[in-house]
């Protein structure tokens, strides 16, 4: 939940992959033209292509124009009701009234003259390409009916774990799943593939990278989130990514600072505490930002992890100017943008609604996401730079990286979408063929003793059972395109000892069982149900849809596939590897034992057939 765009261009190592370049090469421009007004700037003057105006100039010209209330409401990022701009839906009218004080999400960005927007499913702002576009558009023709500025429009598309765009929009199989590619040009495509996408509805940022190092087995924040637990390799994934979304003019927003990836605790539902040393953190977390900042990243998002090593004063890294201001602006030289991650968390209650936006802007940081109470965070920059606690100047540093992103990324040039061609431009067949041919590599067979692979014979029956009711499902219809016969039989996520009793039943009376798990490493339910399986001597087959840590905590399985995706592509390149696909994804974590006193699986671990 990135001065400082390189004009390089894409990493050179993300522009040899064809598919960069021709199965996913509609550039934002073609997407962003539905109107006059679209290629006009917030003035309304016709741009002169031939002699573009220096970013500079163009941030002192909009940054002249805007009043102190509107340069702080660039600060802010939230998210508004509704399936579109002016949606009298009375759900969405409610929660506007409650949030806002107003009725409709457009009425929403004019009055706090918000400098960003975060699309949620549960806001209503995620149905379908065309209303998504459509929305996009009203929201943006508020904003410059308000102050001439567009706005940066955000969601977190990460992939795998986190995917906010329902289908037919394609998404990645997510990052440890990239990971297991040992290839940061799949990373780069990828990354392709999500942009032209969002760029196609309206959404000019994605709010990703991950790049935390998962150093920590037991990080119930990243996981498989993270590319891995190698800094070196994390940061050629994390460069990679950030060249991959600029490839159709996204911006990106690299998470997050210092790293979460030695932390268990989700700073979401409370306090994150790193004991690294700063010389940890120097050598294994910072490496990955280090990298995409030299890429040219938009925005880096600061997170609410504690970390003493980097403050004494026990602040959150979010609130804390010796990490946003001495390590991140001073130390690695950063000066995009700073936000921070989702203020509602959990780990910054014992600071105050309203004090903590101002302590985040104090510290360092440009934008304030998803502030708890809008008009009195608002109210209260306000009041600050009244009383001298904060300074007009400071305000205008934020407001001119801000502005300087929307310049670059050409959200000022471009704000419009054409909304009517939403629909044929998200989830192409060149999308989904890029995407598959990229998830069909991050399939790793960690384990085989001559259990894999199966051969589909008419009459054979093959259980599929463990994780996910969906998961399952699709997993089963696609076991059974191979022709022999599928029973499907979801067993929760944490299975009673009956359902257990009653998979082993089916298993017995099946030829061969698959059995997805997701972080059974912390679920002694799913160990006693694959431990269970794996007692009846039939051929068992356990799948890790989450981290492959899981295989530390099965006592004889024969055999075991490392996914880190539950993505239907994933399920069905699972499937694939079954019944015969050769594998050749690695893995890109150490695997230890399950009493983490040694390496059971090192990283890059990978047999085939």
């Amino acid at each position: 939940m990135g001065t400082h765009r390189s004009d390089r261009g894409p990493l050179p190592a993300v522009s040899r992959r064809a598919a960069l370049g021709g199965a996913v090469g509609v550039g934002v421009a073609a997407l962003a033209s539905s109107s006059a007004a679209a290629a006009r700037p917030p003035g309304g003057a016709a741009v002169d292509s031939s002699r573009p105006k220096p970013v500079a100039e163009q941030v002192r010209t909009l940054l002249a124009g805007l009043t102190l209330e509107q340069r702080v409401g660039q600060l802010f990022v939230n998210y508004v009701y509704g399936e579109s701009a002016a949606s009298t839906n009375t759900a969405y009218v409610t929660a506007n009234q409650k949030m806002y004080g107003v009725d409709t999400a457009a009425q929403a960005v004019a009055k706090y003259h918000l400098g960003g927007v975060i699309y949620f499913s549960w806001t209503g702002s995620l149905v379908d390409p065309e209303q998504i576009a459509t929305l996009s558009n009203g929201l943006q023709r508020a904003a410059l009916d308000d102050s001439g500025v567009p706005l940066v429009i955000s969601t977190d598309e990460e992939g795998g774990l986190v995917t906010r765009v329902p289908a037919p929009f394609v998404p990645s199989p997510g990052n440890m799943a990239l990971g297991a590619t040992r290839d940061p040009i799949d990373a780069g495509t990828a990354a392709s593939v999500v942009a032209e996408q969002l760029a196609a509805i309206g959404i000019n940022l994605d709010d990703a990278p991950v790049v935390d190092v998962n150093t920590n087995p037991a990080n119930s924040a990243d996981g498989t989130r993270s590319f891995g637990d190698d800094p070196e390799a994390v940061a050629s994934y994390a460069a990679a990514a950030v060249g991959g979304y600029h490839t159709s003019d996204i911006g990106d927003s690299v998470k997050h600072f210092p790293g979460l990836g030695s932390t268990t605790v989700n700073t979401d539902n409370g306090i994150a505490v790193s004991d690294q040393s700063r010389a940890t953190f120097l050598r294994t977390d910072v490496p990955p930002f280090r990298a995409a900042i030299a890429a040219g990243c938009d925005t880096v998002m600061a997170a609410h992890i504690v970390a003493p090593s980097l403050d004494p004063s026990g602040r959150p890294a979010s609130l804390s100017r010796p990490i946003v201001t001495n390590l991140l602006r001073r130390q690695l030289r950063y000066n995009g943008v700073v936000i921070t991650d989702a203020l509602n968390a959990a780990a910054l209650d014992a600071y105050g609604a309203t004090e903590r936006v101002l302590l985040a802007l104090e510290a360092g940081v440009d934008q304030a996401l998803m502030p708890t109470d809008m008009d009195g965070a608002f109210r209260a920059v306000l009041d600050a730079v009244g009383s001298g606690r904060l300074t007009e100047r400071r305000i205008d540093e934020s407001v001119s990286r801000i502005l300087a992103l929307k310049v670059r990324r050409g959200m000022t040039d471009h704000p419009l979408v054409d909304a009517t061609q939403a629909a044929a431009r998200v989830g192409t067949g060149a999308q989904s063929s890029a995407m598959k041919a990229i998830t069909a590599r991050t399939i790793t067979l960690v384990k085989n003793a001559g259990v894999l692979p199966l051969t589909a014979q008419s009459g054979q029956k093959v259980l599929v059972t463990g994780w996910g009711s969906g998961s399952t499902k699709t997993l089963s219809d696609a076991v059974a395109a191979y022709g022999v016969t599928t029973q499907q039989f979801y067993a929760g996520t944490t299975p009673s000892a009956r359902v257990i009793e009653l998979v082993v039943e089916a298993a017995r009376a099946s030829d061969a069982t698959i059995v997805l798990t997701n972080n059974a490493w912390g679920n002694s339910a799913q160990q006693n149900l694959v431990n269970s399986l794996v007692a009846t001597g039939k051929p068992i087959i356990p799948v890790a849809v989450g981290t492959p840590y899981d295989i530390a905590y099965y006592d004889d399985a024969m055999v075991f596939i490392g996914a880190s995706s539950y993505s239907t592509l994933s399920l069905h390149a699972i499937a694939d590897v079954v019944f015969g696909t050769q594998p050749v994804g690695k893995l890109p974590v150490d695997v230890p034992t399950s009493d983490g006193s040694s390496v059971l699986y090192p990283r890059g671990t990978g047999v085939s057939y």
